[in-house]
C-alpha cells in the first residue's frame, strides 16, 4: 500500500481526526505546519494525553526502555521488515510495520498471537513503539491512541540510539 492509501486507511480507522492527505500530498499545508499532528487526540481533555498527539510526546531514554523491558511492556518496532532483516532489532521487540499497525491493533487476539507470536495487548496494557529514529514511532503513538490505547510511549532515539549502547539482536 502506498503512502496515500496507508494514510487514508489510518484516517478512516482514527475516526477522521487525521489530516485529509498524507504529508507531501495536496491539501496538507495545515498538517505540515503542525508536524502532522494538527488535531487533538479523540476524547483528549488536555494535559499529557493531548500532548502525546500534538507533538509533545514524552520519549523514553535508552535506560528507561531497558528498565521497562524488565516488566511486561510490549515493545513494537514499526520499521519495515527489510530494515529489521538487514540491521537487526532491539531485543524482545516485535516487528509490526507502521503500515500494518491499524489492522494489527484491531485483530482478533488469536490471529495476533499467530501472526506476531505475542499476546495481543489490551487497550490498557503498556506498549512502547520504536523505529529507526523517532518519526514513525511518533506516528504509531497517534495510531494507538486513536484506537483507544491509553498506556503508550515511544523510544524516539529508536534503533539508531539503541546500537550506540549495545548490539542489536539478529536472526
Amino acid at each position: 500500500m502506498g503512502l496515500g492509501g496507508w494514510w487514508r486507511a489510518l484516517r478512516a480507522a482514527s475516526g477522521g481526526w487525521w489530516p485529509a492527505a498524507a504529508p507531501g500530498e495536496a491539501g496538507t499545508q495545515g498538517a505540515e505546519r503542525s508536524g502532522g499532528w494538527g488535531a487533538p487526540c479523540p476524547g483528549a481533555g488536555g494535559g499529557a494525553s493531548r500532548s502525546l498527539c500534538t507533538g509533545g510526546a514524552p520519549s523514553l531514554s535508552y535506560q528507561q526502555l531497558k528498565d521497562l523491558k524488565k516488566t511486561s511492556v510490549l515493545h513494537i518496532d514499526v520499521r519495515e521488515r527489510w530494515e529489521v532483516d538487514r540491521s537487526g532489532k532491539i531485543p524482545a521487540s516485535i516487528n509490526i510495520p507502521l503500515g500494518e499497525l491499524v489492522e494489527a491493533l484491531q485483530m482478533d487476539p488469536m490471529e495476533f498471537k499467530e501472526r506476531y507470536n505475542q499476546k495481543m495487548p489490551s487497550r490498557s496494557d503498556p506498549v512502547v513503539f520504536s523505529c529507526l529514529a523517532g518519526t514513525r514511532s511518533k506516528q504509531a503513538l497517534g495510531v494507538a491512541m486513536s484506537l483507544g490505547f491509553s498506556r503508550v510511549q515511544q523510544y524516539a532515539g529508536g534503533f539508531e540510539d539503541w546500537v550506540k549502547h549495545e548490539p542489536p539482536e539478529t536472526k
